[in-house]
């Protein structure tokens, strides 16, 4: 992700579906045939505004300039039968991880998570039946039609909160950004002055070769987020999913255990759910203090929750800290059940039978040399 406006991240969208058409209430008339009957034909669905999600796709920027989206009518039906055209749907695209809520109420709606998947923002209206559904034995001649279903329409807000495993949380300039450049490719921009990150970033880290994963860092909080200062807490919906937070707090703060107190007071004055997320705590810019220091710092941390030290200038501690994230990770990954080994015998024993079966079917099929000469 770049920073910069070209990240955005929340959109309020006006959407309207189509009308379908109305059914006809033709009556057909021949040369020879003056009073043929009903052949009024059905209206034609009216289209639907569908949003759908796209792995390709970072950021709402597309839908910035675009607040108003009108999917087609339906076309009425005609005589003869004839069916009226369907609209056309009106496809979003979108990135994983967008939520859909009412405009009005903020009702949640769905949420995409799977690169494919379509959901229905505002369904498009039935088309009207035509007279000759309405004939009968008694009425003959039915002179009316269905009329077309009217469309959905109204505000729609999509906010985008991405997908990650863990999210970076703490200050301004505590080295969220150097520690993802350092453990993964990204290039999130690093500067000595605070709120260098004006959006969040994703990195991928390996972990051994065979294992990874993704890491968010969000633009720094300061005490009275909550209250709109600095950057206020518009960012902390991309971690509202992560399934852990890693707390960094420099070397170099006066009070650790104060900073990280009022970075969980800020979490939870957002969203109290997230005061209920493992945590992981690492001290940050290792190489600026000696082995006193650190020590002194973790111990006036939370011993229930895991604490690492280390430096992204010097790559000191780097190691730990991905493999002790990886270990708080998989913990909550769910492994493929054993298979029984009265159920493994079982088949086991049905290969082992469906084996000489081929065998004996080969050697009867075969055909001898001397046979066919």
């Amino acid at each position: 992700m770049s920073d910069g406006g070209n990240f955005i991240d929340y959109v309020k969208i006006y959407v309207r579906s189509g009308r379908g058409g109305a059914g006809s209430a033709h009556l057909k008339r021949e040369k020879y045939r003056p009073k043929a009957g009903p052949d009024g034909g059905d209206g034609g669905h009216g289209g639907s505004v569908i949003v759908r999600g796209n792995k390709q796709f970072w950021t709402l920027l597309h839908l910035k300039y675009q607040k108003h989206i009108f999917a087609e009518d339906g076309v009425s039906g005609m005589r003869d039968t004839w069916h009226g055209k369907d609209g056309k749907d009106v496809i979003i695209e979108v990135p994983l991880g967008t939520v859909a809520r009412d405009g009005e109420t903020e009702e949640f709606l769905f949420e995409i998570t799977e690169d494919g998947e379509q959901q229905v923002l505002a369904k498009g209206g039935r088309g009207g039946l035509g007279n000759v559904h309405f004939k009968s034995s008694t009425n003959q001649t039915p002179r009316y039609a269905q009329p077309g279903e009217d469309c959905e329409e109204g505000w729609k807000i999509l906010e985008l909160k991405v997908l990650a495993d863990i999210g970076l949380v703490g200050f301004p300039n505590a080295g969220k950004s150097t520690l993802l450049s350092s453990i993964s490719a990204a290039r999130p921009k690093i500067a000595d002055y605070p709120f260098t990150t004006l959006v969040p970033h994703l990195g991928i880290v390996d972990v051994d070769g065979k294992h990874s994963f993704v890491m968010a860092d969000i633009p720094g909080i300061i005490e009275g987020a909550s209250e709109g200062k600095g950057l206020g807490l518009r960012f902390l919906r991309h971690i509202e999913r992560n399934p852990l937070l890693l707390f960094l707090i420099p070397s170099d703060s006066d009070d650790v255990a104060n900073d990280y107190n009022v970075l969980l007071s800020e979490l939870g004055k957002y969203n109290p759910e997230l005061l209920d997320k493992k945590r992981i705590i690492a001290i940050s810019k290792s190489d600026l203090a000696d082995e006193e220091i650190l020590a002194d710092a973790k111990s006036k941390l939370p011993a229930d929750i895991p604490c690492y030290t280390f430096s992204s200038y010097t790559k000191d501690g780097l190691k730990q800290l991905v493999y002790g994230i990886w270990d708080v990770l998989k913990e909550d990954m769910v492994e493929e059940p054993a298979v029984p080994e009265s159920v493994q015998s079982f088949f086991d024993e049905a290969d082992s039978e469906q084996e000489n079966i081929d065998e004996d079917e080969l050697s009867r099929n075969s055909v001898k040399e001397d046979d066919i000469w």
